[in-house]
């Protein structure tokens, strides 16, 4: 066995050990704060669902392809590699979605080349926005999102722009 084998029974023993030590009901507590997670899974699924529909239908209506088309030349003029653009759109949306896209690129191009190490670093510093937003915001039950998506969308291009610049500094082109 390896040590991290007994992370996990570690942490469960040191949380019942507190619990003891400071007189909580672990079980009840446990009990409650499940009850509270049902809840918070029931407000929120609404927003998912619309929002997973919403990416299906995109995907499937070949909207993300037209609009990747012709984002390309103007990215690709600015040194974005043509590849990691439907990567970069589809982020901020769904993590499985982009995690499938990634895997292609990684299997298309091998994961040392220029555009599966900008792939690389874009998916490991970009966000799933909008599915941040639905979930945290729908499960206090906020509406208006105010100054939140625009700002995220700007740390999304950003994401994109340093993803590449970075590897083209660190690893060159």
């Amino acid at each position: 066995m390896k040590p991290t084998d007994f992370i996990i029974p570690c942490v469960l023993a040191a949380v019942l050990l507190l619990g003891a030590v400071k007189r909580v009901n672990v079980f009840d507590t446990f009990v409650e704060g499940a009850r509270e997670g049902i809840g918070t899974a029931v407000k929120i699924l609404p927003a998912l669902v619309a929002l997973m529909t919403a990416v299906g239908m995109f995907r499937a209506s070949g909207a993300l392809e037209l609009l990747t088309g012709a984002l390309e030349p103007v990215l690709a003029s600015i040194g974005i590699p043509p590849e990691v653009v439907p990567l970069a759109m589809l982020r901020p949306v769904t993590g499985s979605g982009a995690m499938a896209l990634f895997d292609g690129i990684l299997r298309e191009h091998g994961a040392d080349s220029f555009v599966g190490r900008v792939a690389s670093v874009l998916q490991g510093s970009t966000e799933t926005t909008f599915y941040t937003v639905a979930v945290y915001y729908g499960s206090v039950g906020i509406k208006r999102t105010r100054h939140t998506v625009p700002s995220a969308m700007t740390a999304d291009v950003a994401g994109l722009l340093l993803s590449v610049l970075t590897v083209r500094m660190m690893l060159g082109s």
